[in-house]
């Protein structure tokens, strides 16, 4: 019997989520809400009347302080009541825990025979047509992918309150049909379709080669003695174009690619810019590093792992979650987050989690004008994602350190959200080397964690393709950390116990891939999907296997440790499913109970997809080189406009929402300064707490430089994250990279005819990774790419800027000699580290006064590795105060931000900046040269902080003060003369939501 629960506040207690609600009506759509009230609406299935009434009577659902609840509608005077709730199908995260709470408060021990659905229910005031309503739902309230939302007029309410009760009941029987696809009979134009329908991604030329494969007389001996047709099942064919997929096969960086070089008239073929350039140099860099080589393990799993101290390996994943954030950004980020978390949960025999990362690339919050079909606006996108991390985040209990937001129009199409982990694996576990794993034949596969449902099918290969307006609302998973931070706590516990030989998570394509993965380490397996728990009725066997519902991991459990294995999964309240066993069949095996499902040879699965054959020709493109120019007069104004602009103010609104500080190792905050609202260049971590030894974490990312040439965006980008871990004490010999590249479609089509350039863009910034990683001696140890970063709807198509995120992960022996961005003391001399170049291509200030600029900075290696050595060296000597890195905004932005973060004033003479060519106060202040930084010296130590930089390009600017006057001056003249706390609201007024 479905019966409703609703709870209410009482009458006079202040609504502060309808408040909220209320304002994001106003900003978003420009209606005149008066007020919004809203109630928690819980649909029950499988409770009596008597049971229903004891959950009202003991508070079970609601706050009896705060609110009432009734098995009644709540009575209202609204104008409109709207009620939002999710589709069928869709994981309800808060309605499992209803249950859970149900089932405790009445002792039930049939848990799974009570079902429960969450809504929320606003109660909206003020005088809106049925039209605006249905607006409001659609474009606010509700997410329709995911969910639905009804609504009724204040007449209709009071003539009849409520909504009806529809639910389906959660529980866990499949259909186990299988379809057996005629692929030897389909034509060409009937295959693509086919392809393009099922969201399999799949080329022409891979889908002949699937039917080659099953055209083979002795593939068809071998699965007729299965009992499966000569024909491909449903369920082999959606493996295959998971396995073969972009997401997952990195298909673009494994293909063969014809490079010409225009200018240089430079004509080559790579084979593979993975091994070529990323594989390559790492291995270079090892070898170059030869016993002082810190890496552990490289590309092999989940994360990459690299020495910490005597007890200790980190090890660290950078994922991205663009296409899901898309259509729903709340679930999409949240998945990210979750789902990153469990990459260094399966590196190794399992790492304990330490700390998260994110980066974010949105369009302007503020946009104006009409959306394309299908795309949300870009405030209510950064909102879902900053919300989804939040939650996904906080609730594991992880601390979020570090991260940055990049505002770029061209993000409207796709958002890119970049969500990253540091783990920690013991050096040994149960005998064995913690970074090592390996199932063993005979070993029986366990999943453990959440059930499986139709949220996140076709994940892999819709994240393949471009978002277009029939992308599927299934392709978005639902992620529930809390059922996450369970079975992480119970696998941590098993780690130390030896009960498992080898994990790894259920990541893009749910059992297929994480089992067909660890099916390599015995060459195959066996798999009854048949006994896979489900959330609800009706999922077929390839759904199943191809769910990319969250909280999954997969472990190989020796055969005798089972029994102690699942008791503990038992008493831990984690659900574990034992679903088969790892052979050395040499196939890959699934069966629902006696019925065949798929059979597919080990090597064709993994190794059988055909490589790309690619062109690629690169062409400078031109861009005008217009004067800089700003009147001595204006330049206070103008400092303050670039304080104020979205890619340089202040991001303490995102930051406030997550938890640095949760588990107590936080040494270097996101935020800095006297009034802790200063940018952080790095965030430092000290993971034991009973030792000085910590973890830097920093990034670098800088499309808008990949408009002029890709190859010097890359090269920014790794100088930037280098240089953010430097600043704040990082050892430059002892840093790590992750590279994720995010990609507009570069392959030559009728849909993308300028495929051959951005392939060659592509390929000149996978260069200059092998070029700089190289130089400065830091290995990439994991990555990630993401290609078809691209929008078609309504007539446009919009591709993102290539992006990359380049993130550093270092170790700092003692997190007592760091430092932060804020000068701190009076009378220490200011320095600017570095020469500083007339390169303002791709600047903040271009952006700002609307010119075009031809030079772009570029990166002297050799002399930006002696300066961050010495660096290094000055922190550790207590010679410097106070470090920063120039980035956006050049040098002027840099010391007002640490001036601003001090509540300290400084002189400063602009004129002795070391500078390469002659250039006025604008382009000084605002050029955006690479490999600088800004430090202040304590009076004492300027000899000694001199002598370290002996032969280096450096200026002493002038000093800190303690009038809190921030001024600029050239010579004679007065540039800036303004207050620390007025740069401050300037710097912290933009995002203030």
């Amino acid at each position: 019997m479905l019966r409703r629960i609703e709870a209410g506040l009482r009458e006079g207690v202040v609504d502060t989520q309808g408040i909220k609600t209320a304002n994001k009506i106003r900003e978003a759509l420009g209606f005149d809400v008066k007020e919004v009230r809203q109630v928690k609406v819980f649909t029950v299935d499988g409770l009596t009347e008597e049971q229903l009434a004891t959950v009202v009577r003991e508070a079970a659902l609601h706050d009896p302080v705060l609110q009432d609840a009734a098995l009644s509608p709540v009575s209202s005077q609204a104008d409109w009541v709207l009620e939002v709730g999710f589709r069928p199908g869709v994981t309800d995260n808060e309605g499992r825990t209803a249950r859970e709470t149900i089932a405790i408060v009445l002792e039930l021990e049939d848990r799974e025979s009570v079902s429960v659905y969450v809504a929320d229910q606003y109660h909206i005031y003020g005088d809106f047509s049925e039209d605006a309503i249905a607006s409001i739902g659609r474009d606010v309230l509700a997410n329709e992918l995911i969910q639905r939302f009804e609504y009724k007029s204040k007449a209709d309410w009071q003539k009849e309150p409520g909504f009806a009760a529809v639910a389906a009941r959660v529980s866990g029987q499949a259909n186990d049909e299988v379809v057996n696809l005629p692929f030897s009979t389909m034509s060409d134009d009937e295959l693509m379709a086919f392809s393009r329908e099922n969201t399999l991604a799949l080329s022409l030329e891979e889908l002949h080669t699937i039917r080659d494969y099953y055209a083979n007389p002795d593939v068809v001996v071998e699965r007729v003695k299965t009992g499966l047709s000569a024909e491909p099942s449903d369920a082999e064919v959606e493996v295959l174009a998971q396995t073969w997929s972009e997401h997952c096969k990195h298909k673009i960086f494994a293909s063969k690619i014809d490079y010409t070089d225009t200018e240089t008239g430079e004509n080559e073929v790579i084979d593979s810019l993975y091994k070529t350039y990323v594989m390559g140099s790492t291995k270079t860099i090892r070898e170059n590093k030869g016993k002082e080589d810190f890496c552990r393990s490289v590309f092999k799993d989940n994360a990459g792992v690299i020495d910490f101290n005597e007890t200790h390996d980190v090890c660290i994943k950078v994922e991205t979650h663009n296409s899901p954030s898309a259509l729903d950004p709340y679930g999409g980020a949240l998945t990210g987050i979750v789902g990153v978390n469990r990459d260094p949960m399966g590196t190794g025999i399992g790492a304990d989690l330490v700390c998260n990362t994110n980066v974010f690339c949105f369009a302007s919050p503020f946009h104006k004008g009409e959306l394309p079909p299908r795309l949300l606006h870009p405030r209510r996108v950064l909102e879902g994602v900053r919300e989804g991390v939040e939650h996904g985040g906080n609730k594991s209990g992880v601390p979020t350190v570090n991260g940055s937001i990049v505002f770029e129009e061209r993000y409207l199409g796709k958002p890119l959200v970049y969500c990253g982990t540091v783990g920690m694996i013991p050096k040994v576990v149960a005998g064995k080397p913690g970074y090592e794993k390996a199932a063993k034949v005979g070993d029986t596969i366990v999943m453990v964690g959440g059930r499986i449902g139709k949220d996140g099918i076709h994940g892999a290969t819709f994240s393949s393709e471009e978002l277009h307006e029939e992308s599927p609302a299934t392709a978005v998973q639902i992620g529930d950390p809390i059922t996450q931070r369970k079975a992480y706590d119970f696998i941590m516990r098993a780690r130390n116990k030896g009960l498992y030989n080898a994990i790894t998570d259920n990541g893009a394509g749910g059992l297929s891939s994480s089992v067909g993965e660890m099916a390599e380490d015995t060459n195959g397996c066996r798999l009854d999907l048949s006994k896979a728990p489900l959330k609800y009725d009706g999922l077929r066997p390839w759904e199943i296997l191809l769910s990319e519902a969250q909280e999954r991991m997969t472990l190989a459990v020796p055969a005798d440790k089972l029994e102690e294995f699942m008791a503990l999964a038992e008493r831990m309240d984690v659900e574990a499913s034992a679903l088969g066993e790892f052979t050395d069949s040499g196939y890959f095996h699934v069966t629902y109970g006696d019925k065949p499902v798929a059979f597919l040879s080990m090597d064709f699965l993994h190794d059988g997809v055909p490589q790309m054959q690619l062109k690629a020709v690169w062409e400078r493109p031109e861009h005008k080189d217009e004067s800089v120019t700003v009147a001595d007069a204006e330049q206070g104004n103008l400092l303050k406009s670039m304080l104020a602009r979205l890619n340089i103010c202040s991001k303490e609104y995102v930051v406030r929402q997550y938890d640095h500080e949760v588990k107590g190792g936080s040494v270097i905050k996101p935020m800095v300064g006297v009034k802790c609202d200063g940018p952080s260049d790095a965030g430092v971590v000290r993971p034991i707490l009973d030792s000085d030894s910590g973890i830097v974490l920093s990034h670098g990312i800088n499309p808008t430089l990949s408009d002029y040439d890709s190859y010097w965006m890359m090269a920014n980008v790794i100088d930037e994250a280098v240089r953010n871990a430097v600043a704040v004490g990082g050892d430059v010999d002892f840093m790590s990279g992750v590279d994720n590249f995010c990609w507009c479609d570069p392959v030559q089509s009728e849909k993308t005819p300028d495929g051959h350039y951005k392939l060659a863009q592509l390929v000149r910034a996978n260069k200059a990774l092998a070029d700089f990683c190289t130089a400065y001696g830091v290995p990439c140890i994991s990555g990630k790419d993401s290609m078809k970063n691209d929008y078609t709807g309504g007539g446009v198509k919009i591709s993102i800027p290539p992006t990359v995120l380049f993130s550093v992960m270092g170790v700092v022996k003692d997190v007592n000699k760091t430092t932060t961005s804020d000068f701190k003391q009076d009378g220490d001399k200011i320095y600017v580290l570095g020469a500083t170049a007339r390169e303002l291509a791709g600047s903040e200030v271009a952006e700002e006064l609307g010119i075009s600029a031809a030079a772009f900075p570029k990166v002297d290696a050799e002399s930006a590795l002696a300066r961050y050595r010495a660096v290094h060296k000055a922190i550790g000597a207590g010679a410097i105060n106070a470090c920063h890195d120039c980035s956006d905004g050049g040098l002027g932005v840099a010391l007002a931000e640490m001036a601003l973060a001090g509540r300290t004033g400084a002189l400063i003479n602009l004129d002795a900046v070391p500078v390469t060519e002659e250039m006025n106060a604008t382009e000084v202040l605002y050029s955006e040269s690479a490999s600088r930084l800004v430090v202040s010296v304590p009076e004492d130590k300027v000899e000694a902080f001199e002598e370290i930089f002996a032969g280096q390009a450096y200026g002493c600017l002038g000093e800190v003060t303690g009038d809190e006057q921030f001024v600029i001056a050239s010579g004679a003249t007065v540039l800036v003369a303004d207050n620390c706390e007025s740069l401050a609201q300037s710097f912290k007024g933009t995002l203030k939501f």
